[in-house]
């Protein structure tokens, strides 16, 4: 292995961990006093309302999808430095884009329009590859 490819990798595995600590923490540290006995908090008054609540906990799991969907690009560039990495990038970003639609969806019960955004994006990027 290269030392470019060996920086890949790295980043590729830091990224791994960041997005899940990410996750990890913001459930502990934050949404874990929002929550009633539901998946997705919804107790955030008198601060915020729980519509309010529900697309912050999405948002907040998105930078991790997307956090895991680079790092899934850096270490394939990492293992396979010499393949053309469009075919990868185009279905990390369908699935991460789609995962993040998928997210949006739940938390706010389709009442926040950007997952319908999200979807498009993800729907577009799968139609390219």
């Amino acid at each position: 292995m290269m030392a470019s490819e060996s920086w890949l990798l790295i980043g590729g595995l830091v990224a791994i961990v960041v997005a899940v600590v990410h996750s990890v923490l913001g459930e502990v540290l934050i949404f874990q006093r929002m929550r009633k006995e539901t998946i997705v908090p919804t107790q955030g008054q008198p601060v915020l309302r729980e519509r309010y609540v529900r697309i912050l906990w999405a948002t907040w799991h998105i930078v991790s999808v997307f956090g895991l969907a680079i790092a899934g690009v850096l270490i394939f560039m990492s293992l396979y430095p010499v393949t053309d990495v469009r075919g990868l990038f185009l279905r990390a970003v369908a699935i991460s884009m789609g995962v993040s639609s998928a997210l949006v969806l739940f938390a706010t019960k389709g009442m926040h329009p950007g997952w319908v955004g999200l979807l498009i994006v993800s729907i577009s990027a799968a139609m390219a590859f």
